[in-house]
């Protein structure tokens, strides 16, 4: 994005903080009603749904939308066809893509974004968004890493030249770090990219070269980086921390605080929309954009209308994550809904230690990438500082071999990467993975004495 078009429109955007909920409101009605009729014109699976639930084009406007049919990934990916609005696209399409072209940042069709998800079984979900959507998406990340900023300070901050250092799984299409290194070339910064696969070692060096203000990354990957600034390894002056991907307790929140001595901002987004809220402490909550999206919770179950993307439309998808609305008061700093409750998957680290004492870790997301035929889930579990094992659901018992074989090469090189070699690992197939029943989500790691079966 070119730096003043997106600071004017990032001046646009952030007008709407301002403005009354009853506005937001009835900005929220007349973007829902356009998309809900592009999809209607354009996409032959919600033409066929909303007909099927008695809507017609004459009736949108006047029915109310948890009238509307639901949908959930599983429909999205069985319909992906029929659902998106760009003829011709498959997921397979944009799989042979992802394995022709390297660059992360390179444009489908040339002129489609693409991101998939972290993929917790096999094969990656993609989701594709088009240019419009993709750059209303950077200014809602610019503004949620910016938040509770005037547009003086904005321009000051800018002025000053902020070095921006990301600490997340960046090796393939991850949303967030195509998101955020866009965002960032977007107002103008200068940007380090440390992978969570790096070593210890490389991401000291890397920092101390490159001297970042502030620092965007995974609540658990930053709190590596705040881990040596109290052993003294290293040394930062930041004046912000930006989280995102994983859930930040109120613990870890106050231990970053802490030990940056800098404001933290919690970011909130998905693959299917990745600037959904934000959370600048724990008294203000987590606030959802509402400009952005609109936000439904029905019997526990939460769904997302995604309001910018008319590529690929979202309208009352399900997603797995759990909370409860809050609308804004009287009070309140902003017309935004407070979404109270957990956001995301929590999910641990894998931290080893050799007979020299050194520590090293791997990141849940750094092995979410398996893609494996016959391999229908797994998870992690530790036994100990140098040993752990993989919990293998392969349905099929003929493919066993196969799928351990092939388990046992990949993380023999992700081990190598990490100068992990004297980690011992094992394989061992079980019926079935189960999701945490406290969110209703699969945790990737588990403690030697959980045992999730």
């Amino acid at each position: 994005m070119n730096c003043i078009k997106t600071i004017w429109n990032l001046w646009n955007l952030k007008r709407n903080e301002k403005k009354s909920a009853a506005k937001i409101s009835a900005l929220q009605d007349k973007k829902l009603k356009r998309l809900l009729h592009y999809a209607y014109e354009h996409s032959t699976y919600y033409r066929d749904s909303f007909e099927r639930a008695g809507i017609t084009a004459a009736s949108i406007d006047s029915v109310p939308l948890s009238a509307f049919p639901v949908m959930d990934k599983s429909v999205l990916m069985s319909r992906f066809e029929e659902i998106v609005t760009v003829p011709g696209l498959t997921q397979e399409e944009i799989g042979r893509f992802d394995e022709r072209e390297t660059v992360s940042g390179k444009l489908f069709r040339e002129k489609y974004h693409i991101a998939h998800s972290s993929g917790s079984t096999g094969t990656p979900k993609y989701f594709v968004y088009d240019e419009s959507a993709w750059n209303h998406m950077l200014l809602g990340l610019v503004r949620g890493a910016l938040w509770d900023m005037t547009m003086p300070q904005i321009l000051r901050f800018l002025a000053h030249g902020p070095r921006i250092v990301y600490i997340a799984a960046t090796n393939g299409r991850y949303g967030g770090a195509m998101a955020v290194g866009d965002g960032v070339n977007g107002v103008g910064a200068k940007q380090m990219y440390l992978d969570i696969n790096q070593p210890v070692e490389e991401w000291i060096q890397a920092i101390r070269a490159f001297q970042p203000n502030m620092v965007i990354g995974y609540p658990s990957a930053v709190k590596i980086l705040a881990e040596l600034i109290c052993k003294g390894s290293l040394s930062l002056n930041v004046f912000r921390i930006v989280t995102c991907g994983e859930p930040l307790g109120a613990g870890l929140r106050r231990y970053l605080e802490d030990m940056f001595g800098a404001e933290v901002i919690n970011f909130y987004g998905a693959s299917e929309s990745l600037a959904m809220g934000v959370e600048s402490g724990l008294q203000e909550g987590l606030l959802l954009f509402d400009d952005m999206n609109i936000i439904e919770v029905w019997d526990g179950a939460m769904y997302l209308t995604c309001l910018y993307n008319f590529a690929q439309p979202l309208i009352r998808y399900r997603l797995s994550d759990r909370l409860t609305l809050q609308a804004p008061g009287d009070d309140s700093r902003y017309p935004f809904t407070r979404a109270i409750g957990l956001l995301g998957r929590n999910e641990d680290i894998l931290w080893f230690r050799d007979g020299n004492g050194r520590q090293e870790f791997l990141h849940p997301l750094a092995v979410e990438g398996f893609c494996i035929r016959g391999l229908c889930d797994y998870q992690f579990r530790q036994i100990s500082s140098d040993t752990f094992e993989m919990l293998a659901e392969v349905p099929d018992d003929t493919l066993q071999e196969n799928v351990r074989r092939e388990i046992l090469r990949q993380m023999k090189e992700i081990l190598s990467e990490k100068g992990l070699e004297y980690v011992q690992f094992f394989v061992r197939f079980v019926p079935e993975i189960l999701p945490d029943p406290r969110t209703g989500k699969k945790r990737l790691i588990l403690s030697c004495e959980e045992e999730n079966i």
